[in-house]
């Protein structure tokens, strides 16, 4: 391993936000965290990093999103991802990291685990660690659950933790449309109100491991938007709109704008739509921003975490 030192060099990543397209929750465990069945995939709103050589472990934010609630600090999972990577390769000198979001920040679209993800490469390309793509894969796992779809991208299953992927067949390209909240959510937050809502309700999880929906795998193998938006799902929509009533109201809205499908991306506050094309996504933002909603056209699946 020949590790590069040039004051001079600067590397930039880009990494993919993500979507939940299926998101189904197990029993709360022992240690207080729940198995999942996800469908991630990856789409069109980004997080680039740079990353340059300092003195110490650095990093300034801009995006162009609402950024104020990013921390600076070490509880920034890509300061932590920059510190990984230097640990593990032997590298003693520091690193400073500009990120730029385009991905909502506590959107339930996994910006902060992209930002970890682009770190991962570009400090590894930074300082020649020379690191593969299956060492950092683990090293993403130990930053975060979603981290490690964040360097694969496209479109996957994860089970476990949701860190536990397998590559998912698509065919074509699929669009959506999100709208963001101004207010965040914290995944903590929501899973405590999930389980707080099954609870009330009586409701038991089966202790078996939960699983993916086929139907969800069909549509997306065969293209059919028309059958994907039957048949995606979120376990945790109930209790992101229970945090977040108005969550319903811009669900309704959508639907009544003729989406194919609607749910709340992940831990939320982001809805996403799916539309039947790149022309019906287009109309469907201009219908959503013609109501006063932030409406953003996307598409996926789109690459994992690079160098630019």
């Amino acid at each position: 391993m020949s590790l590069v030192s040039d004051a001079g060099h600067r590397v930039h990543v880009r990494a993919p936000g993500k979507l939940n397209l299926s998101f189904e929750v197990g029993h709360v465990g022992d240690d207080g965290y729940h198995d999942v069945a996800s469908v991630y995939q990856a789409v069109s709103l980004f997080e680039d990093v740079w990353a340059t050589h300092g003195d110490d472990f650095s990093i300034a934010v801009t995006g162009d999103v609402d950024v104020s609630g990013v921390p600076l600090d070490e509880r920034n999972l890509a300061v932590r991802a920059a510190r990984l990577v230097t640990r593990t390769v032997g590298w003693s000198g520091g690193i400073h990291l500009d990120v730029h979001k385009g991905v909502p920040v506590a959107g339930g679209m996994g910006g902060g685990s992209a930002d970890a993800a682009a770190a991962l490469v570009a400090v590894n390309e930074l300082v020649g660690g020379g690191l593969s793509g299956s060492e950092l894969l683990v090293l993403g796992a130990e930053l975060g659950a979603d981290v490690p779809f964040a360097l694969l991208g496209g479109t996957a299953v994860g089970t476990g933790r949701g860190d536990e992927l397998a590559p998912a067949l698509v065919r074509g390209r699929f669009d959506w449309v999100l709208v963001p909240s101004d207010g965040g959510l914290s995944t903590p937050t929501v899973y405590g109100e999930l389980d707080r809502l099954r609870a009330e309700a009586d409701i038991r999880p089966d202790r078996a491991a939960p699983t993916v929906d086929p139907a969800v795998l069909r549509a997306l193998r065969a293209g059919d938007a028309a059958g994907l938006g039957e048949s995606i799902r979120n376990d945790l929509q109930l209790a992101a709109v229970t945090l977040q009533p108005e969550l319903a109201v811009v669900l309704k809205t959508g639907t009544a704008h003729g989406a194919l499908g609607a749910l709340v991306s992940g831990s939320g506050p982001t809805v996403a739509f799916l539309a039947g094309g790149e022309q019906h996504g287009r109309d469907l933002a201009d219908r959503l921003s013609g109501d006063g909603l932030r409406a953003l056209h996307v598409h996926g699946p789109v690459a994992g975490a690079r160098v630019l």
